[in-house]
């Protein structure tokens, strides 16, 4: 494959925000000038410690050690080659790309050609919806309340009943059996390929970034002997445990507002928005699980409490048992979890249909902390009229109770579950403390903080955290984390000057040569370019001064404060030299050759620190 220029990889790079690229996938907030903070994308985490630098272009984890640019990190999130990470970035900019033998770009295979596949799949499906034969597909959307608007709004289409329709069309557009096959498009059997989705009406599902990755189709016909709700297959983009319909649509007023309402279906997560609900989302015919929490974390930047996770459950026995399944993923959130039940069993769809939009976003408002929700289904088993029966909800709800993370919440659930089972609040408390200290043990599938699991040994890792505390070693910390944020706007002799200087600090000085080297600063990506350069295992080092928050209020005075880091450098090394010279002084004759040369460099060095103190 013919390999894209050099310089075209550097300018897409600069002419594309890091930020949005992450940002897409997970929520960022500010953390200090030219800085902005997540959760990590790489490893599940409760505060963030994933520091993205615009500027810089470049990302860092001070939790697990991840760090890159922009093609790495298209590169880890959607398992793409670089040079499809490079195509995705141009095109998404709208840069024509050159390549090494002069000629057009070559066609990419793998990933890029599912996503391809997948959207030529959706846009077909899209025009079919206006077909004649799509009557019984426009008529189920209008049936629930959804005109041709809100199809749009969504990408709704319609998939035609025969079996090569749409397999036809794609591979007019130069797709491959084996393409469409592995997008999960088309099925294999006995007489051959045939079209996956046929005669139903179809919805795209798509990542986090928009990107369709697969396909919900829910049958119209009564001849149709498949399931009601068919679904793309496992395929390699698309994983239906981390898939969630509709965040595409929802992650901006998620992120913004720290809630989502998860929902069942397709047509629930359409009501939802068109009645102003516009942070619902679904699964994908499958149970909400711990991979769907890991997303949404990210996305709703969950660190804190404020945050509101609402589920909304059918009240049958199907249902009930769907919340109880999230509830054992609850403790996985650090916001609030609640459920909503409508009135009458009505699904949000048919709320919507019935009652109207302000059904809808009332139902939201009329939800119930999810404690309370399960604690009612665990006593909806057992006799409460009976003393056994009692004892035997106690024992059952009591861990419920003792799990609640907020430890100002739990006394208030005591007192209600005393309530509900008609008990004194002195038998009730003590089954909860014995719950919550047998719950307290640590986590089977991980050591004790602190300790390393058996059999493993401790990587060597220098970091930020791991440095002395000292002032010394603070001065230099903190100068070359000033150079590597703002050293291409600081003057170039300034900089030179306090980096010719050796640092006390081994691991410093390793970043202090990496930087050194770098022949450059004006050029954009020098400073990424600073800390590959780095030698290991100081790397790591590199990468956390040059993403870590800089003690700063504006970027002016983050670079004047840098400028003076690098001045206190000089400083130290005048400091340095001086008292050897003064212990010259006392080893030399003063009417000495020597002993005069050794005063005139004493009186040459005051005056250069003096003026350079007066800088600062």
């Amino acid at each position: 494959m013919a390999r894209i220029r050099q310089s075209d990889v550097d300018e897409v790079k600069a002419r594309t925000n890091i930020a949005d690229i992450v940002g897409e996938r997970v929520a960022l907030k500010s953390a200090g000038v030219g800085s902005l903070k997540g959760l990590c994308p790489f490893h599940d985490e409760r505060s963030p410690s994933f520091n993205v630098r615009p500027q810089a272009g470049y990302y860092h984890c001070f939790g697990c050690g991840e760090s890159g640019d922009v093609y790495s990190f298209l590169r880890a999130m959607d398992h793409l080659s670089f040079t499809e990470a490079v195509e995705r970035l141009a095109a998404r900019i709208g840069y024509q790309l050159h390549y090494e033998d002069g000629g057009s770009a070559p066609e990419t295979g793998g990933r890029t050609r599912l996503y391809q596949a997948n959207t030529a799949a959706a846009e077909y499906f899209r025009a079919q919806l206006a077909t004649a034969e799509a009557d019984a597909g426009r008529r189920f959307l209008g049936e629930r309340g959804f005109d041709a608007g809100a199809a749009a709004h969504f990408g709704v289409g319609y998939a035609p009943k025969g079996w090569n329709n749409m397999r036809d069309a794609l591979r007019a557009q130069g797709f491959t059996d084996e393409e469409l096959a592995t997008a999960g498009l088309v099925s294999q059997g006995q007489r051959g390929v045939y079209d996956r989705f046929r005669g139903r009406v179809v919805w795209p599902i798509r990542d986090l970034t928009g990107q369709t990755i697969g396909f919900g189709a829910r049958k119209l016909y009564e001849d149709d002997q498949g399931p009601k709700y068919l679904n793309t297959p496992e395929t390699p983009i698309y994983k239906k445990a981390q898939v969630l319909y509709g965040l595409d649509l929802a992650k901006k007023d998620v992120s913004r507002s720290h809630r989502v309402v998860v929902v069942e279906g397709y047509t629930d997560v359409m009501a939802c928005h068109l009645a102003g609900v516009t942070t619902a989302i679904a699964t994908c015919g499958t149970a909400f699980g711990s991979d769907h929490i890991t997303v949404l974390r990210r996305v709703m930047g969950d660190d804190s409490a404020s945050g509101e996770v609402i589920f909304t459950f059918d009240p049958d026995a199907a249902g009930q048992k769907a919340a109880l399944r999230a509830f054992s993923e609850e403790k996985r959130f650090a916001a609030q979890t609640y459920v909503a039940v409508a009135p009458d069993g009505l699904d949000p769809c048919d709320l919507r249909l019935n009652r109207g939009d302000g059904a809808v976003r009332a139902l939201m408002d009329a939800k119930a902390p999810m404690f309370e929700f399960v604690i009612d289904q665990k006593l909806a088993g057992f006799d409460l009229g009976s003393v056994e029966g009692r004892v035997g909800a106690l024992r059952a709800a009591a861990p419920i109770v003792a799990e609640i993370r907020d430890s100002s919440l739990r006394p208030g659930y005591t007192r209600v579950l005393a309530r509900k089972l008609g008990m004194d609040l002195g038998e009730v408390t003590p089954a909860v403390e014995r719950a919550a200290r047998g719950a307290r043990g640590p986590r089977e599938s991980e050591p004790p903080r602190g300790e390393v699991a058996e059999g493993t040994a401790p990587a060597l890792r220098v970091s930020v955290a791991s440095l002395p505390r000292t002032a010394s070693v603070t001065l230099e910390r903190d100068a070359l984390m000033g150079v590597l944020q703002y050293g291409h706007v600081i003057d170039a002799d300034e900089v030179d000057a306090a980096l010719q200087i050796p640092m006390q600090h081994p691991a410093l000085d390793a970043v202090r040569q990496a930087v050194v080297a770098q022949p450059d600063r004006s050029r954009v990506g020098w400073s990424t370019a600073a800390v590959d350069a780095t030698r290991e295992p100081y790397r790591g080092l590199a990468a956390e001064l040059l993403t870590a928050s800089f003690p700063a209020l504006t970027e002016a005075e983050a670079t004047t404060s840098a400028r003076a880091l690098c001045r206190r450098l000089r400083l130290r090394a005048m400091d340095r030299e001086k008292a050897e010279l003064l212990g010259a002084v006392q080893r030399v004759p003063a009417d000495s050759e020597e002993g005069r040369a050794v005063r005139v460099a004493l009186r040459d060095l005051d005056q250069r620190r003096g003026a350079l103190a007066q800088l600062i």
